[in-house]
């Protein structure tokens, strides 16, 4: 029999199988990604009832109420904004002995595309920089990933690149569907049910620069700490898709080299996936098995039942993965 010579159809097919089948791998990368990912809401609800002590110690319960009561009575009386983001400070004591004290402050976003240097980017508010989107992109990237169109990784393959619309097309469809790119009073689907959790009643200005916050010094360290733990998550989902993409680059300058579908096949077997050729040969371009009427079938019934919960979502994209899995085991 003839050996079946290796197309740029068949690299692409072979590539696609085995990013899913790298994916799948438990590795140390993936394994703090899912941790920091799994920590980080419970880290957030425990310091946004710091944030509140805090708040509410500046403005009283009381105060607020009859601010309230002023603006509900006058038209002409606009003095209450709900806000999300604070700049809190400390008076900090001088690290040499000719320095006078000094005030240290920095600004907490809770928002779902809130900053997470400390940054204030409320001058830019209808159009959030890009690295404020990283941490929406990180915390739901199952759902993101299982939503035709969508890309969570795509800030992460473009780095070192020039932005050009291929990364504009993902980057809107993640934002469209997280809800966040409708504006800060208009949010929709998970950053309006994200940031809603993360809201108190403030008197003053709209902007929340000119609402400077007083806190402790542990206080601060506390609100920091969450800071960190936020940029944490966003480095682990880079370090874990940028290990995959590396080993992707290796992949595929080695598919470019091969001459023979058995040589792509040989190094699919050698990296632990198990891939037949009449397989590679009857899948669509996707590298997806859509003549197997089982694989057909759960396809269909997916596009059913839309409205499930985030974990259902979660449990769901394990379940296709380990299937695809199983079409190449």
């Amino acid at each position: 029999m003839s050996r079946i010579r290796l197309n740029q159809e068949y690299r692409n097919k072979i590539a696609n199988r085995m990013k899913i089948h790298i994916e799948q791998e438990d590795t140390q990368e993936k394994e703090k990604f899912f941790q920091e990912r799994e920590n980080f809401k419970a880290h957030q609800d425990k310091t946004w009832e710091l944030a509140k002590v805090c708040v509410e110690r500046q403005y009283p319960k009381e105060d607020v109420s009859m601010a309230h009561y002023l603006q509900d009575k006058y038209p002409n009386v606009n003095t209450i904004a709900k806000d999300s983001c604070f700049h809190f400070g400390y008076m900090g004591k001088p690290e040499e002995k000719d320095e006078e004290d000094k005030y240290i402050t920095k600004h907490f976003d809770f928002r779902l595309n809130g900053d997470y240097d400390g940054v204030d980017g409320q001058d830019d508010i209808d159009n959030y920089r890009p690295e404020s989107r990283d941490f929406g992109y990180a915390y739901f990237r199952d759902e993101l990933k299982g939503k035709e169109g969508c890309n969570p990784d795509i800030t992460i393959e473009m780095e070192g690149k020039d932005r050009n619309p291929h990364e504009q097309k993902y980057k809107d469809a993640n934002d469209k569907y997280l809800g966040s790119n409708c504006g800060k009073n208009n949010l929709t689907s998970y950053s309006a049910q994200w940031d809603k959790q993360y809201e108190l009643d403030l008197i003053g200005r709209e902007y929340c620069r000119d609402r400077q916050i007083a806190v402790s010094r542990e206080e601060f360290k506390t609100f920091e700490m969450w800071q960190q733990k936020k940029g944490q998550l966003i480095m682990a989902h880079y370090k874990w898709i940028k290990s995959v993409l590396d080993q992707m680059k290796e992949i595929k300058m080695g598919l470019k080299g091969y001459k023979y579908l058995d040589e792509a096949i040989e190094l699919c077997t050698e990296l632990g996936l198990n891939v037949q050729e009449d397989e590679v040969i009857r899948t669509n371009s996707t590298g997806l098995v859509i003549y197997n009427p089982k694989n057909l079938a759960e396809r269909i019934k997916g596009m059913k039942n839309k409205n499930f919960s985030r974990e259902d979502k979660i449990k769901a994209r394990l379940l296709y993965e380990k299937a695809q899995s199983g079409v190449v085991n």
